[in-house]
């Protein structure tokens, strides 16, 4: 899918921000091998969105800018504070820059999720995007394959498993930076594009394979009224409506796979 797009190229200065971390650091790989100029843009070296610190050197010359960062702290305040003040630095800085195409990462189901202090602040960012007057493309994925254990971990109380009654369609990351990749080098679509895994199932079946791939002994069972990062859950909340990609990966194939050659 990736290399469909490599044709009529025209090589471009991209700035990754959050290129180091997981999503990032694969689409700066996809993006370098096919001959952009491709800064990876983080706080590790000198471009810090929370300051502006090293923002206008970074984005000078960059015709696209790619935001896959993410909040360190996931409590009400910091994250509103983080998605809202990097936002408001880069964004403006952007268009100072000329920058043609504003590409973020952000889930599916934001908006229905507003009673979580984490989807509040990624709709702030998604507002701040909207706003801007530069030409942009917001993706909405579904669930990382490897935040399973995340899930499991945050849903954990008196030693048992408590997950919402919900349906999940996770992806793989390596699916999720191939489409954001491609997304980059194309022409912005000023709108919502949302992207999911192959499978649909409730999540307490997408946790039960973790546990029992990664030989962990949980009692796993599902609850309506349990809480998703805060929020309440419809059986779909967190599902794509009207996906325009779904990863090829299966989560069943992906787990078996050794950690360190996926």
């Amino acid at each position: 899918m990736y290399h469909q797009f490599i044709q009529n190229f025209i090589k471009m200065k991209i700035v990754v921000i959050g290129g180091t971390g997981l999503i990032g650091s694969q689409v700066v790989s996809l993006l370098q091998h096919t001959g952009h100029e491709v800064l990876a843009a983080s706080p590790n070296n000198g471009v810090n969105t929370l300051t502006g610190e090293g923002l206008p050197e970074a984005l000078q010359g960059a015709q696209v800018v790619v935001d896959v960062s993410n909040s360190p702290s996931f409590d009400d305040i910091p994250v509103m504070n983080f998605f809202k003040t990097a936002n408001e630095n880069l964004l403006p800085a952007e268009k100072a820059a000329g920058v043609q195409h504003h590409v973020a990462l952000s889930v599916v189901g934001t908006q229905k999720l507003q009673a979580s202090g984490y989807f509040r602040a990624k709709q702030v960012q998604e507002d701040l995007i909207k706003a801007s007057g530069i030409p942009y493309t917001i993706v909405h994925a579904t669930q990382f394959f490897e935040f399973a254990g995340a899930i499991l971990q945050m849903s954990i109380a008196d030693g048992k498993v408590l997950l919402p009654d919900a349906n999940i369609q996770p992806i793989a990351s390596k699916d999720v930076a191939a489409f954001v990749a491609q997304t980059t080098v194309a022409q912005p679509a000023n709108t919502i594009l949302e992207i999911g895994g192959p499978e649909k199932f409730p999540m307490t079946a997408w946790i039960k394979q973790y546990v029992k791939a990664t030989n962990k002994n949980y009692e796993i069972s599902a609850d309506a009224k349990a809480l998703y990062s805060g929020a309440p859950l419809d059986a779909d909340t967190i599902t794509p409506e009207n996906s325009v990609y779904l990863g090829p990966t299966k989560y069943a194939d992906w787990i078996a796979i050794p950690q360190n050659q996926r």
